[in-house]
């Protein structure tokens, strides 16, 4: 098979051996291929201006609509889900979630210490440092700590109230 220059092609490709040629011609096509796709692919991906809450007096974006998936986990199942550490002991409770701007969940709210409500004091765990499972409907949490880790860590100040 016999490979013509072809138009606007670099001269000094014409000096090398035919399949050296072709295979800069491929490289150069797949190049250019994927330089295309690039564009059409961020068209269909939503922006991130668009994803979570907003956080404003008044909604801005039309209403839509979610289907929530088998795998996916409500917040209410995780409240009150109790905490433990890989030998299964319990270390705390899940109290709410930090969600960083309307958008990303940042922080798991969990007591530690106390008994009945009594001295109990609150740390902010990183949801990427913990696990969850559910066990025929009951939910745990388990995190790679013990009691004395989570009664020194840094505390949180935190209400209930949702005023």
């Amino acid at each position: 098979m016999s490979l013509a220059p072809l138009e606007g092609e670099p001269s000094h490709l014409r000096s090398l051996n035919q399949e050296t040629a072709l295979s800069y011609r491929t490289i150069t096509a797949a190049l250019a291929l994927a330089c295309l796709t690039v564009p059409a692919l961020a068209e269909t991906m939503p922006a991130s201006s668009d994803m979570g809450m907003k956080m404003a007096e008044t909604a801005t974006v039309k209403l839509k609509y979610v289907t929530v998936k088998p795998a996916d986990v409500m917040s209410s199942k995780l409240i009150g889900t109790t905490v433990y550490n890989n030998k299964k002991e319990t270390v705390g409770e899940v109290e709410d979630l930090v969600i960083e701007n309307g958008k990303t969940l940042t922080g798991v709210v969990v007591s530690v210490g106390g008994f009945l409500g009594m001295g109990e004091s609150y740390v902010v765990l990183d949801p990427s440092t913990l696990a969850i499972h559910d066990t025929n409907g009951k939910w745990a949490v388990y995190a790679d700590t013990d009691k004395d880790t989570l009664k020194n860590a840094p505390k949180f100040t935190y209400s209930k109230k949702k005023n």
